[in-house]
This record gives C-alpha cells, sequence and structure tokens, in this order.
C-alpha cells in the first residue's frame, strides 16, 4: 500500500489588533516574516482564527491522564497518547482517508486524528471534540458515567461565564 502524505498546515503568524490594523504580535514573527521577504505594502492573503485560551491544551491533557491512571486499557500510556487513541477509536476529531489495499484486495477507511492543539482548533471545535470523546468515554470504557460526568472528573472544560 502507498502510504498517503498529508499536507503540511499553512504557516501561522501570530498578530494583535491594533486601532484600524493588524501588527506583529512578537519578535520571532517578526522575524519569520522577514525570511520569507514579507515588506511594507505588500499585498497578502489572511485566515484569521482566534487562538483558544492555552490552557485548554492542559486541560485537553487532564482527560488522557485520568484515563491513564484509571483504565486499564491506557496503562502506560502518555495522555497525548491517550487523547490520540481515543480520537481514531471514537472517530471524533479525525479526517477519515479511504485506502485501496494492494492487489485489488478490497479497501478501508483510516482515520487520521486532527491536532487538538490551540493554535489548530478553535474553541468551539475543540469542545465538540472533548465532548465526543467523553461520549465514547461513557460509552466503551465508563458504562456508568454520563459523558459529563467525565468532564467533571477531568476537568476538562472551563465554565462559559454567563
Amino acid at each position: 500500500m502507498t502510504a498517503l502524505r498529508k499536507s503540511p498546515a499553512p504557516e501561522r503568524f501570530a498578530l494583535r489588533v491594533d486601532k484600524g490594523c493588524f501588527r506583529v504580535a512578537d519578535t520571532t514573527t517578526a522575524a519569520r516574516l522577514r525570511q520569507r521577504s514579507y515588506s511594507v505594502g505588500d499585498l497578502v492573503f489572511a485566515e484569521f482564527k482566534k487562538p483558544r485560551n492555552p490552557k485548554f491544551h492542559r486541560l485537553a491533557h487532564q482527560l488522557g491522564t485520568l484515563c491513564a491512571e484509571n483504565l486499564d486499557a491506557f496503562t502506560g500510556m502518555d495522555p497525548h497518547k491517550v487523547l490520540k487513541r481515543l480520537q481514531v477509536e471514537s472517530g471524533v476529531g479525525c479526517e477519515e482517508i479511504a485506502c485501496l489495499l494492494p492487489s485489488g484486495g478490497g479497501s478501508y477507511v483510516a482515520r487520521i486524528p486532527q491536532s487538538l492543539s490551540f493554535e489548530s482548533m478553535d474553541e468551539g471545535q475543540f469542545r465538540e471534540v472533548m465532548r465526543g470523546l467523553c461520549r465514547h468515554l461513557a460509552a466503551t470504557y465508563w458504562p456508568k458515567c454520563t459523558a459529563e460526568q467525565i468532564e467533571s472528573m477531568a476537568g476538562c472544560m472551563v465554565q462559559e461565564s454567563a
């Protein structure tokens, strides 16, 4: 079977909103822009995403830690690997790709987990994925718990302010 390569994600640059414009947020971004030969007055196309609060990255891993410490199926795994496995098992937060087996032996669907990092996924998408993972955990590993109870145990969701 031929391996599929995922095209690299577009490079992102940190910008701050200023009055009527965007400005470079830090010296690292300024250096990266210079390396790419961007100059004042250049026309560029951009996709704007407001990143999720960075503490969500830590909170997502709390769910992985909860599983690794309490479920035999995840014993010895680090939180990141637990999350990736849950994504693949459940199909939540995954891209699905149809793959053909060599010599006409049929096909299968491969699940490729998306990055959960705060710069890769916005807050709405992240919340959907986390809730989906908790529903999967409740259905598969903790049938006596609801998805909401698992979220609460992991402390993986920040309560929205009223």
